[in-house]
């Protein structure tokens, strides 16, 4: 939907200077109050801390990943010198190298070469995104305090690493349960924050009111992923194979840029069973009693949704930092099985059927569904939610 590479070079090389004037015309306008602080997303660093440093305006960092990915992130450099990245191809991680362990990474155990941001799968040391995450962990450091979108009990050891690389680390989260307090309470703000790049259609939900309870899988690769047509086949086809249930969200671009074409025979027996989607209120999905499982694409928004509704994960990571998270939800937590890269009928079949009818979907279930129940139980204690 947005070409990264161009974001990024936009944010280090052209938008300090509108920045900058942005906030000197605030402070000469008598009829705002001053800027007293400015709350910055982690990657805009580049273009926020020159105008802070220019008018003495403390910073905020809102990192919206979790601790673990924010940690890995901060690694990169150290790859790099000890010549392990950058990778100049991808099947590099499909072989024993990418199972080259990583047992130096503060606060984060069993790390593999693979279970890193896919920013070390690039073709040469002078990488635009590489070398912008990289530059982006060092500044880490550039201000007063560092937010991270988690929660302290869902990955301890990570965040007491982080706070001894970087001064005064908060976390704040779940954040969408945050939203629905405010919501809750009628307040004016509310009216004005929306969270989803793209429009809902709600009537996906009254088709889940005619399933029955934990019946049915959720699949959804997130707003900005995407796969080639042969592995929307092949997600389509081992769906069919498996015989479950499911309401499957198809974003226009979701196949490479282009709109999907799934094959007649899949649309003929899935007609029953399946509901295939425009873009929906995920959250509400989740929640949803007939829900039992959600295939996905590891995104840190979808993960701590899906953890917030106590649903298990079928992971398949795609970019960024979600292979990250992909490990964590299925080495650490428990409540996730990891798909392969490729994607094969026959394993989303196997998959799709171990989640809903196998002994250890059942188990992921009643862990989620455990921390689901303590992670209310904590922010109602500590007084986030009524």
């Amino acid at each position: 939907m947005q070409d990264i590479m161009m974001l990024c070079n936009s944010m280090r090389n052209y938008m300090i200077g509108p920045f900058s004037d942005l906030v000197s015309s605030l402070g000469s306008n008598p009829s705002v109050p001053p800027v007293t602080c400015i709350v910055l997303d982690g990657s805009m660093t580049f273009t926020t801390s020159p105008a802070a440093s220019k008018f003495g305006i403390p910073l905020m960092h809102l990192f919206t990943v979790h601790g673990c990915a924010l940690v890995a992130t901060k690694q990169l450099r150290a790859l790099g010198e000890n010549g392990l990245a950058p990778l100049t191809a991808e099947s590099q991680l499909m072989n024993g190298y990418g199972n080259t362990p990583l047992n130096w990474i503060p606060g984060m155990k069993n790390m593999r070469l693979r279970d890193m941001p896919h920013f070390i799968q690039i073709t040469g040391s002078n990488d635009t995104l590489f070398n912008f995450l990289v530059d982006i962990g060092n500044k880490t450091s550039d201000v007063t305090v560092t937010i991270v979108h988690t929660f302290e009990a869902l990955e301890p050891d990570v965040l007491h690493a982080l706070s001894s690389m970087i001064p005064r680390v908060y976390t704040v989260g779940p954040l969408h349960l945050m939203l629905n307090r405010i919501a809750q309470e009628k307040s004016f703000a509310s009216k004005h924050i929306e969270c989803n790049l793209l429009e809902e259609h709600n009537e996906r939900l009254q088709w889940l009111d005619l399933k029955k309870p934990k019946s049915v899988i959720y699949v959804n690769l997130g707003s900005i992923a995407s796969v080639t047509h042969q592995q929307s086949v092949e997600f389509a086809m081992g769906l069919a194979d498996s015989d479950q249930c499911f309401l499957w969200v198809l974003r226009p671009d979701a196949v490479n840029g282009d709109m999907a074409t799934l094959p007649r025979e899949f649309v003929e027996e899935t007609r029953e069973r399946g509901f295939l989607s425009g873009w929906c209120p995920q959250e509400r999905v989740l929640n949803h009693p007939s829900i039992r499982g959600f295939l996905m694409h590891c995104g840190w928004n979808s993960t701590i949704e899906s953890l917030s509704a106590g649903v298990p994960m079928l992971c398949r990571p795609c970019f960024g930092d979600q292979q990250t998270n992909c490990k964590y939800i299925c080495d650490d937590w428990g409540v996730g099985l990891e798909m392969d890269g490729n994607v094969k009928r026959d394993e989303v079949e196997r998959l799709a059927r171990e989640l809903m009818e196998g002994e250890v979907g059942k188990k992921m279930s009643t862990k989620a569904w455990s921390g689901r129940r303590w992670q209310k139980k904590q922010l109602v204690k500590m007084g986030h939610l009524p």
